[in-house]
């Protein structure tokens, strides 16, 4: 059936779950993945796609870790945009539109090609725990499977409650049935737990629609991809999204339903993502507001189910479908299954180490929505670090645990801890303060090395990230060093109707003009002649290009981003005694002594926790 003991088992089998299996197995721990349904593994349970602002970054960091949803989301892609390119690098956002069916289908093939990884089907209601140590777990037929460290991602699982209306019924996801016994052993053992609420929106059949009332929304002309890996090409084919909107028609018909509605009736009382709000909260917060978005999203290449984006409800069954019928482009539309909310709960994630590790029990690791986050990408990422420190665990290693100026992942896992959450945790770009050391073009450079040094990264990855940054830093010197002609230089100033120069300058002082990009250099002779001689290609010309025009701003974090190391290389010992130091502030005691920051750093993002009072802590510690 199994072996007899594992080195890591893995619990649930979501985007958290698959991550942290195929990362600790890739390590060389033998690992079980325990899922209550196998044919749904790293199941898209909401919007079909990965990616986005600030959620596209961190994909290309999972996947410069080592990850797989990089490689899934570029084989089941069926459409690639880079978001924000109006705005500055930093911002800028890969998204894929993906195949659903085919996302699952592509995981699941990732990780039964994956050595040391061990599959069962089956419900996890308890744990074996011994000393304050987790040895195993316990699944609802009463089997003990025994293992090292087991990490725990039950997403929406845990006690799960759909609402439709008036309705409701037990369940983790529309379909399946919810995770019982869990929680209480959780609570048993003295860990906090809380409820959350997220919602999905109906599911159409796109025969219904007219797309000729809506706005088509193509994807880029020169698509790229999320992974930096040569598994993936781009894609060659696209399929397109629509937009349409709600109306005032729309929306009296959907606050008809407002009595009948789990938001407003006292059905629900716990929390939803702020960020992405139901269409009867929109209406209910936005009053003013005569018409919202709505994006019509294909859920594949060989299906006609629509995703209506924008649309999320609990609503009845019938005002979800009489509000739809009267949007643009919707007045025939079929349901395929009506939108719901589901209500699950969690532990805040104030109760864990950096490395996921919970504070309670040893060899116990939280990813995922348990930790009180929304979001396939924020689920995988915290999975990938959950699965490599469980690993490192197991062989007496120190955790990966990633700065703030070295990811969003390092962002989102700094967040959680020391700050908690009490809504859904959505990333943004806005969360992280060196945003421009953390763009998605760099994340290779970041953190491949990183990576390559605990065994999961290949010497493949780490030779293909020393190339590119070799060729960046000689087209760099070479714009730097070289002078463009006159004439090629007014010729473009001439078209871009700019005043012409009458002496020439380096080819990086042209390129530092805002309105002078690299696309805009293709006709000069000497710089071409260089590139298709070093076999630089547009990526590595696009970072040259961010290197010289943000110059400022990157050495500005840079130092910025030093500062901060100095007080994460100050240790706080585990026994530091707060209540003994009068001067720190009583809120401050309170703060350090319930989440017991390992480094100054950390204690200075402490809510609470003011500059004087990490002085104390400087004088004191002998600093």
């Amino acid at each position: 059936m199994f072996d007899s003991k594992y080195d890591v088992i893995v619990v649930g089998g979501g985007h958290a779950g698959c991550e942290a299996a195929a990362a600790s197995a890739n390590l060389g721990s033998k690992t079980l993945l325990v899922s209550m349904n196998l044919q749904n593994l790293a199941q898209m349970s909401c919007n079909p796609a990965m990616g986005g602002i600030a959620k596209g970054q961190i994909v290309r960091e999972i996947d410069a870790l080592g990850g797989y949803s990089g490689i899934v989301s570029d084989r089941s892609a069926i459409q690639y945009k880079m978001l924000n390119q109006s705005k500055g690098p930093a911002m800028w956002s890969p998204r894929v539109q993906s195949d659903r069916s085919l996302f699952t289908l592509e995981w699941r093939q990732k990780l039964e090609n994956t050595p040391l990884l061990d599959f069962y089907q089956e419900m996890v209601v308890d744990l074996v725990i011994e000393n304050d140590q987790v040895e195993g777990v316990i699944t609802s037929l009463g089997v003990k499977i025994f293992s090292k460290t087991v990490v725990l991602t039950n997403g929406t699982f845990l006690n799960g409650l759909i609402h439709i209306g008036e309705k409701n019924f037990s369940g983790g996801r529309v379909g399946e049935k919810a995770s019982h016994g869990l929680t209480k052993c959780l609570e048993n053992i003295g860990f906090t737990s809380g409820r959350m609420k997220t919602g999905t929106p109906p599911r159409v059949d796109g025969r219904s629609l007219n797309y000729s009332f809506m706005l088509e929304q193509k994807g880029d002309t020169n698509p790229s991809k999320f992974s930096f890996s040569e598994e993936t090409q781009p894609l060659k084919n696209q399929k397109s999204c629509y937009i349409t909107h709600t109306n005032p028609e729309a929306h009296e018909i959907l606050k008809q339903g407002f009595d009948r509605s789990p938001m407003f009736n006292g059905s629900i009382n716990s929390i939803g993502p702020r960020y992405c709000p139901s269409i009867e909260d929109k209406i209910n917060r936005f009053s003013d507001k005569l018409q919202h978005q709505v994006f019509v999203e294909p859920e594949g290449w060989n299906t006609h189910e629509v995703y209506v984006n924008g649309f999320s409800t609990s609503l009845p069954h019938d005002i979800q479908f009489k509000a739809l019928r009267s949007v643009r482009g919707f007045e025939s539309v079929k349901f395929l299954r009506p939108g719901y909310a589901i209500e699950y709960d969690y532990f805040p994630p104030t109760q864990l180490f950096h490395s996921l590790e919970t504070k309670l029990i040893q060899n116990l690791f939280f990813a995922g929505q348990i930790n009180g986050t929304t979001g396939y990408e924020e689920a995988a990422a915290q999975g990938i670090i959950a699965g490599i420190n469980a690993h490192q665990k197991n062989n007496n290693k120190n955790p990966l645990i990633l700065g703030r100026e070295e990811a969003y992942i390092g962002v989102l896992i700094d967040d959680l801890i020391l700050k908690g959450t009490e809504e859904p945790y959505r990333m943004f770009t806005s969360r992280a303060e060196y945003r421009t050391l953390l763009r998605q073009d760099n994340a290779d450079e970041r953190l491949t090395p990183i990576s390559f040094k605990i065994g999961l990264a290949s010497k493949e990855r780490l030779n293909k990230v020393e190339e590119k940054l070799k060729k960046r830093s000689e087209l760099v010197k070479f714009l730097k060093n070289k002078s463009f002609t006159l004439k090629e230089t007014n010729d473009l100033l001439v078209s871009k109707k700019e005043n012409l120069i009458k002496q020439t300058d380096k080819y990086s002082k042209l390129l530092s003009r805002p309105n002078i990009s690299r696309s805009d250099l293709n006709g000069f002779k000497e710089l071409n002649s260089f590139i298709n001689k070093s076999n630089i290609d547009d990526s590595i010309f696009e970072q040259a290009e961010i290197e010289i025009k943000y110059s400022g701003y990157i050495e500005k974090e840079k130092k910025n981003a030093e500062k901060l190391r100095r007080l994460e290389n100050i240790k706080i010992p585990s026994s530091f005694n707060f209540d003994e130091l009068a001067s720190l502030s009583f809120e401050a005691k309170e703060k350090l002594n319930k989440l017991r920051p390992e480094t100054l750093a950390q204690a200075s993002r402490i809510s609470g926790v003011n500059p004087s009072d990490i002085s104390v802590l400087l004088v004191s510690m002998g600093r």
